[in-house]
């Protein structure tokens, strides 16, 4: 039997990554049919086709969803389309696998989980794709940490998200990965969080640096830096839980720390040492970057007609709190 995966959106991160994640899945899964890829521009469509062996390309998304009717498909596209795209794609029956952000602030999340719910009752499942949760060296931080503790054992997160030269007005999108990241290691929704702002107006209004300052209803407490003009690109993580200090260098395309590495000390002393690489069996960056642990999760939960826990309901607050970064608010506060 036959599962056909189509995707919506060629560019970016679809071609660097997410791509030679499909093809390997097609490879490994018989019956698999990469049946289709589309995007507005016809040349990316094609050159995404030929680059990693999909059947047809459109222009269309409408049309190319009527004609080869898939089995799963993946939307790769920017945060302003993404709601209204996701909550079309869910109605017309697809199990879906979109991007993050899932949407730009809590009414756009409402619009897509009431389009999920009526999808749901119909079998029909949704993912959001929040990459880092799929990183070998998170995944592995996460394993390590339930084994080892309970939730409310994490005393603190840290988190250091930099990048250079990104002069987005609305980096909130990006940094949206460490907020959701570091709820994802504490295993707690944030019940309170504080923002502070360090604004370069001179540079690109909207554009600077913010710091979050939380606590988790577990009682952890974390410091996020985010830092989109820095010199270097690096996104690490330091939990300190029952008698031990944890260090998530996390690999980001081709960054310093790539491709990644685990670090576990106790008593000033490191216990243990792990990379990317070693934890998933491989040092092709789509898989030290959990692409391909991401969209196989997907595809394996549909044939299974699982719905997956990297759901929006999993995303909703991360989302709430990116957009307070966003209108440049103080203070959230968890209902």
């Amino acid at each position: 039997m036959s599962f056909k995966i189509c995707v919506i959106g060629c560019g970016g991160i679809a071609f660097q990554m997410h791509g030679y994640a499909y093809k390997k899945y097609a490879a490994l899964n018989s019956g698999t049919v990469l049946s289709a890829c589309c995007d507005i521009d016809i040349n990316k469509a094609s050159g995404f086709a030929k680059t990693f062996g999909f059947q047809k390309h459109y222009t269309d998304y409408r049309e190319m969803l009527k004609t080869e009717k898939p089995d799963a498909v993946c939307l790769n596209s920017p945060v302003n389309l993404t709601a209204a795209m996701s909550c079309e794609i869910l109605d017309a029956g697809f199990h879906l696998m979109l991007e993050k952000p899932p949407g730009r602030n809590r009414g756009e999340i409402e619009k897509i989980l009431e389009a999920a719910q009526r999808a749901g009752q119909k079998g029909i499942i949704h993912q959001v794709a929040f990459n880092r949760r799929f990183i070998p060296v998170i995944d592995c931080l996460v394993r390590e940490l339930r084994a080892d503790n309970k939730p409310q054992d994490i005393q603190s997160i840290s988190c250091e998200f930099f990048r250079v030269n990104r002069r987005d007005p609305d980096f909130c999108t990006t940094a949206i990965h460490g907020i959701d990241t570091a709820a994802y290691i504490a295993g707690s929704n944030y019940r309170q969080v504080n923002f502070y702002y360090r604004e370069m107006a001179d540079v690109i209004k909207g554009c600077g640096d913010f710091y979050l300052l939380a606590e988790f209803y577990t009682g952890a407490c974390a410091q996020l830096r985010f830092c989109p003009m820095s010199a270097v690109r690096l996104e690490r993580y330091t939990v300190n839980a029952g008698d031990s200090t944890w260090i998530a260098l996390l690999p980001y395309g081709d960054s310093i720390d790539s491709p990644g590495r685990l670090l576990c000390y106790r008593g000033d002393k490191l216990v243990s040492e792990v990379t990317g690489q070693e934890i998933c069996g491989s040092d092709e960056i789509f898989m030290t970057n959990g692409f391909w642990q991401e969209d196989s999760a997907f595809f394996d939960a549909v044939r299974a007609a699982r719905q997956p826990a990297c759901d929006l309901n999993s995303g909703l607050q991360s989302v709430e709190i990116s957009d307070c970064i966003r209108k440049r608010e103080r203070e959230y506060c968890s209902n």
